[in-house]
């Protein structure tokens, strides 16, 4: 079994709480659903969010989904000029044996053009 690490990413439409949440919920559970993962397979997971999102902590949806045993941690987004707005990223160590080249980074709606080199 070896530590990998999966990206993901989303834009929200709007800086609510509750929008936050389901979209946040939703790409957890597409990492986790492509990915072959449950959350036993998580050590550990980043969330950033943009300057201009204030309504929550992205990773309260990850407690409400039951991941409840994994260190979590929020932090912010440096604010550069241009930059696409209201998005919420991801960065999970999980552990798994899938090669680097198989595992399935998840940029959702507007955010897969954050790198589309790599998102599935």
């Amino acid at each position: 079994m070896a530590v990998r690490a999966v990206r993901g990413a989303v834009q929200l439409e709007r800086d609510e709480s509750g929008h936050m949440s389901d979209q946040v919920k939703q790409l957890l559970s597409e990492i986790l659903e492509r990915n072959g993962l449950s959350s036993d397979d998580l050590i550990s997971i980043w969330f950033t969010a943009t300057p201009d999102l204030h309504s929550d902590f992205p990773a309260a949806a990850a407690r409400d989904l039951g991941i409840v045993d994994v260190p979590l941690i929020c932090a912010q987004e440096l604010d550069i000029e241009g930059a696409l707005p209201r998005v919420v990223r991801i960065l999970a160590h999980i552990e798994s044996d899938l090669p680097k080249s198989r595992i399935a980074h998840v940029y959702l709606g507007a955010a897969a053009a954050l790198r589309k080199d790599i998102a599935q």
